[in-house]
């Protein structure tokens, strides 16, 4: 298969946005940036206005790969990623987490998924990607 432009831009990159405002000038500003193609990046006045240019920055970046002959990260397939995380906690935050368990009438396992699954919904709600 021949993997031109038009089809690393087919493929679902992360992007990452991050709102802000300047505040010298009180101007709001929208940055985005591709997680797998590193200094992949641009910034717009409006979230209108981001998606075309971030696929515009797509564009250039690999364009520029391409030319280069430099390697192009493809982005992870979902399927690549497990379903069991390990973690280190210290033991009274294990204990907390129990308690906090009991209290609501679910396995430990339960509520330590219901805890990330907010605490990442409200991340996402915070950057604009959700």
């Amino acid at each position: 298969m021949n993997k031109d432009i038009a089809y690393y831009l087919t493929l679902p990159y992360t992007i990452e946005v991050t709102h802000g405002v300047l505040a010298e000038e009180n101007q709001e500003y929208w940055f985005a940036s591709v997680q797998e193609l590193p200094g992949c990046m641009t910034e717009a006045e409006s979230f209108a206005e981001l998606e075309g240019m971030i696929q515009d920055a797509i564009a250039s970046w690999v364009e520029d790969a391409l030319t280069d002959g430099d390697p192009i990260p493809e982005p992870r397939a979902a399927d690549d990623y497990g379903d069991k995380l390990i973690a280190t906690l210290p033991r009274a935050l294990h204990r907390d987490m129990t308690k906090a368990a009991e209290k609501e009438g679910v396995s430990l396992n339960a509520f330590v998924n219901m805890a990330i699954a907010h605490s990442v919904e409200r991340k996402l709600a915070e950057t604009n990607l959700g």
